[in-house]
């Protein structure tokens, strides 16, 4: 896990490197509601730069938009 924060407790000081896959993680639900879906990529890191690896796309419809 690596998190956003340095002033985090278990903040992670390191650095990507080429052949390491990671999961970005993101949660969509009502701030303080009783439900939501965290919708996760997977990323493979190159020495040109990242791949996704996810190759399901997302339900439009569920996702929130902007009114």
């Amino acid at each position: 896990m690596i998190l956003h924060s340095p002033e985090h407790e278990d903040h992670y000081d390191g650095e990507f490197e080429a052949g390491m896959v990671i999961c970005v993680e993101s949660y969509v639900g009502e701030i303080g509601g009783l439900e939501g879906v965290k919708l996760e990529d997977q990323i493979l890191i190159t020495g040109s730069g990242p791949v996704v690896l996810s190759r399901y796309p997302f339900e439009e419809a569920l996702l929130p938009h902007e009114i």
